[in-house]
């Protein structure tokens, strides 16, 4: 991977959390553990808008031990546990104490996949490998004891190399599971590349 390329601070603090959604489509997500790389080009996420938006960790400013992480520095990860099994890798977006967040949803596979499947015990790579926040954490090492971690650092960064998710191949919709967020499960904050086989979810 080019270090040149790996975002830095202002890409994350700009106050338009959905811009930002889209645009990380496309960018490739990369870790770096135990001198094991793995990295896979995001191609599906959800924007979380902060304490005016119910399907929110802070909706309502709401702060607790975990969350706090959400009213942080821009470009660090928020992970958190799902069900009690999936570890789920957000990006913190946005001025400190304004808590966006940004859910990367799927991914698909550039680099490492040896490591990717020992880490899921697959033996094949398929889209399964990283379709489902829970995939794309698995896969790349990601749990939530990275949880805080700068992405301007070592472990865990984002990269831009030129590609383009064109605007005629992506679209939105409606986030995935977020029922309980009343009137806001009806907004149109998931962002995914149209046809890529790693997108989760099915398009209603």
């Amino acid at each position: 991977m080019n270090a040149s390329a790996k975002l830095d601070v202002s890409f994350y603090n700009r106050s338009n959390v959905l811009q930002v959604a889209e645009e990380l489509l496309g960018k490739i997500l990369v870790t770096n553990f135990d001198n094991k790389i793995t990295a896979a080009r995001i191609v599906e996420t959800e924007a979380y808008n902060g304490i005016v938006d119910k399907a929110s960790h802070a909706y309502n400013n709401r702060r607790t031990a975990r969350t706090e992480i959400m009213y942080g520095n821009a470009g660090t990860a928020y992970v958190y546990l799902c069900y009690g099994i999936h570890h789920l890798f957000n990006v913190v977006t946005n001025a400190k104490n304004i808590p966006h967040a940004i859910l990367i949803r799927a991914a698909e596979p550039v680099y490492g996949l040896e490591t990717m499947l020992n880490r899921t015990r697959k033996l094949i790579v398929d889209n399964t490998l990283t379709k489902g926040p829970g995939n794309v954490s698995k896969a790349l090492g990601i749990d939530t004891a990275h949880t805080g971690l700068s992405l301007l650092g070592k472990k865990i960064f984002i990269v831009d190399d030129n590609y383009s998710a064109h605007k005629n191949a992506v679209s939105t919709s409606v986030r995935i599971g977020v029922d309980y967020a009343a009137e806001d499960a009806l907004l149109p904050y998931r962002f995914y590349i149209k046809g890529n086989v790693f997108v989760s979810g099915k398009i209603k």
